[in-house]
């Protein structure tokens, strides 16, 4: 490809730094945790914690479903509460510093019209990723840490001689079925992850809220009181998808406009209703990836453009 000679002395080092040393520190880190699960075993081998273990797990199980479900979906919330409060902070300071969020997030916010520029444009590498702005690349690289966090946590987890310092959380938040396969957190981060890939800072913002608050409000409503049963899915109720849709479609306009709640809410809806039966995938993964899908179709196909409607209010 035609491109210029910042690609390879600027572009490629960054890139290749930032992708590269998170795999590196993870494989450090399961590495120190590893002999040290390994010395604890050869020093304290008569120090058997499996009752510990089996006791905890053992509480697990006489959880509440409700309380079972809050404590697996609130990390969820945190995390987009964390992120909203960053990207609050940050709009802030750079238009007290510069009058404006040039800069933070993308200029075009179309981003197949991006990928294919990259593509079919000669010279154009460059430019095009470091017009995406800082917010982006700090929500991409966060889900792309927290994925590999993950996928260590579930790796190591499965093999036994192996050890990472978050495995005793899979005993307290995972559920039995989630114990014999994966984890639905994984499911979660690498969705989030493809997301904020594919996807603008704001509407990314707007699909990790209906994965996590439009969610929580599907869940905790059909189980405290979802009486009605979906005909094809009893796993889940009209209660709860009533709450999920009410949910989403606030959280969606306040962050791209009426238009787009529509059309997020309508699909947030069919990926709740159809996800576990008939389909046998976990919204986790749907959400993310189908919302982002539907953004790329319609924005590039269509030039069909959000409105922030909170970033008025700042």
């Amino acid at each position: 490809m035609f491109q210029d000679t910042t690609l390879y002395s600027i572009t490629l080092p960054i890139f290749s730094l930032s992708f590269g040393l998170p795999l590196l520190i993870i494989g450090a880190i399961i590495l120190i945790s590893s002999v040290l699960l390994f010395s604890y075993k050869k020093m304290f081998k008569n120090k058997d914690l499996s009752k510990f273990w089996s006791s905890l797990e053992e509480k697990t199980k006489k959880r509440s479903k409700l309380r079972a479900d809050t404590y697996r979906k609130i990390p969820h919330v945190l995390i987009f509460i964390g992120l909203l409060f960053i990207w609050y902070l940050g709009v802030i300071i750079v238009k007290d510093l510069s009058g404006s969020i040039s800069g933070m997030i993308p200029d075009e916010n179309n981003m197949f019209l991006l990928f294919l520029t990259i593509l079919t444009v000669p010279n154009s590498i460059s430019p095009v990723l470091f017009s995406l702005g800082w917010f982006y690349y700090l929500l991409f690289f966060f889900f792309y840490g927290f994925c590999l966090i993950i996928l260590a946590n579930e790796f190591t987890r499965k093999a036994k001689s192996l050890g990472f310092p978050f495995n005793f959380l899979c005993k307290v938040l995972l559920c039995e079925e989630e114990k014999r396969s994966y984890g639905t957190y994984l499911f979660f981060a690498i969705g989030q992850m493809v997301a904020a890939l594919i996807t603008p800072p704001m509407v990314f913002l707007t699909i990790l809220g209906m994965s996590s608050l439009a969610d929580l409000a599907t869940s905790q409503v059909g189980i405290r009181y979802g009486k009605n049963k979906i005909k094809w899915n009893n796993e889940k109720s009209w209660q709860g998808a009533i709450a999920g849709i009410i949910a989403c479609f606030i959280l969606c306009t306040l962050f791209i406009g009426i238009y787009w709640a529509l059309i997020f809410t309508i699909a947030f809806f069919i990926f709740d209703v159809f996800t576990n039966k008939p389909f046998n995938v976990t919204d986790n993964l749907l959400i993310p990836l189908g919302s982002s899908l539907i953004f790329l179709f319609i924005r590039y196909f269509f030039n069909f453009d959000y409105f922030t409607i909170i970033l008025n209010w700042i």
